[in-house]
């Protein structure tokens, strides 16, 4: 037995007949169907405008409503590192026989170093191409080259 297709073995299915009047029924200009088509581009891309202020708005709405719970936690945060290197400093000066004050200046510059090291990291990540729709944009770049692939 062969393994091979064989388009007579089985007799194709006929579908329905194609609509031969629906084809010759378009009278339209080709001023009429570019315009047409100028128009749908016009509405698509006013539709993704529309998505992209969504997409903005929940990006947005997600920033804001985190912000109460971080400024919360930021203000606690800071009273426990203000005890923390409070005591670090005490431990520093008692360890290396030093005054109070050289264990704080030394855990002082220590925690000011980490911290802009932090900042730094934080800003970095902040960037505006972070913040971009990026959903929207992709979706706009398509739309671009399905048009240019239309008026071709």
């Amino acid at each position: 037995m062969s393994t091979q297709y064989d388009p007579n073995r089985h007799e194709p299915v006929t579908g329905r007949p194609v609509n031969d009047d629906a084809r010759t029924a378009d009278n339209r200009s080709v001023g009429d169907l570019l315009s047409d088509m100028v128009n749908q581009l016009t509405q698509l891309f006013r539709k993704e405008l529309q998505l992209a202020r969504a997409e903005m708005g929940e990006k947005a709405s997600q920033a804001t409503s985190s912000i109460p719970a971080m400024a919360g936690g930021g203000a606690l945060a800071f009273g426990g590192l203000i005890l923390l290197l409070m005591a670090a400093a005490a431990g520093v000066a008692r360890l290396f026989e030093l005054s109070t004050g050289w264990g704080l200046l030394i855990i002082g510059v220590l925690a000011a170093l980490i911290g802009y090291a932090l900042v730094r990291s934080g800003i970095s990540k902040l960037k505006a191409t972070n913040l971009t729709p990026q959903r929207t944009a992709e979706q706009l770049s398509r739309d671009a080259q399905a048009a240019k692939e239309q008026v071709r």
